[in-house]
């Protein structure tokens, strides 16, 4: 990932990643997903989200609070 992005959840889930970026996105931080499951074994591996650096804690602080 490029500078100024930072890692602030991963899952092996799809739907509990998507659920965390529904989440921002409705408290108007803008994430990017990286799927960096294995193609030919879907249960290897994770999906993360990132999102800008500045807007990274407030993102965590929101995960933590809806206990995600």
């Amino acid at each position: 990932m490029e500078s100024g992005w930072e890692c602030i959840y991963s899952s092996d889930k799809l739907h509990m990643a998507e659920i965390v970026q529904a989440v921002l996105r409705d408290a108007g931080i803008e994430s990017v997903s990286v799927d960096k499951r294995d193609s030919s074994y879907i249960t290897i591996g994770e999906i993360e989200l990132y999102v800008t650096e500045e807007n990274a804690i407030l993102a965590r602080n929101i995960i933590e609070q809806n206990q995600l």
